[in-house]
């Protein structure tokens, strides 16, 4: 685990957003950069910089996604058929950790490759404990038995922090969840601009 990931709400303040839409984002209250000179960094970005941006949020809002997988995300998305920015976000939304996360069975996306990584979940009655796993439509995603009653699990479901997006049905009675459809870049639940058009022109350079 990178001191990124154990310190992620520094990356709001990094980046100048409240990435996840949480309350208690030290965002809302120092919106400015971590360290000595955080307040008195100023300066026109350049057009690299605004795509580096553009970039470094969306890879941290999907839990922080290394640089060798999330440039591999980008070449899927620049070789498969139709446009390349709903290519790279459908990509992005189809992963395994995303679907629990959206389905509100992990407060986080860290949380949500976390309780996978311990092997909690299955994939069409198959237990499945890596992540990036791509789910299709109508996969079944369900909890097992045993985990059914963790707390983690059953205070992010009574959450209302946030909903669940149109193109999940999940089933909280039996705790189980399925991909509908794949989502269009407009569909989905950002809490802050993202922009993934500026993530494809800074691979494409």
């Amino acid at each position: 685990m990178t001191k990124r990931i154990r310190a992620k709400h520094k990356v709001d303040r990094r980046l100048k957003v409240n990435l996840w839409g949480k309350p208690k984002s030290p965002f809302n209250t120092r919106n400015y950069p971590p360290g000595q000179h955080g307040q008195s960094k100023k300066g026109k970005p350049t057009d690299y910089g605004i795509q580096l941006n553009a970039k470094q949020k969306l890879k941290a809002y999907y839990g922080n996604i290394n640089e060798r997988q999330f440039r591999n995300i980008y070449r899927k998305a620049i070789k498969k058929r139709g446009d390349s920015t709903e290519n790279l976000v459908s990509l992005l939304e189809t992963r395994l950790d995303t679907i629990i996360y959206r389905s509100k069975f992990a407060p986080t996306v860290f949380a949500a490759r976390q309780l996978i990584n311990h092997g909690h979940f299955r994939v069409n009655k198959k237990k499945v404990n890596v992540s990036s796993y791509r789910v299709k439509e109508e996969d079944l995603i369900e909890i097992k038995d045993k985990s059914k009653s963790l707390t983690i699990i059953e205070v992010c479901l009574n959450s209302k922090e946030r909903d669940v997006p149109e193109y999940i049905q999940i089933d909280s009675k039996n705790k189980t969840t399925k991909l509908v459809r794949v989502p269009k870049f407009s569909e989905i639940p950002y809490p802050t601009v993202m922009e993934p058009k500026l993530v494809i022109e800074y691979y494409s350079r």
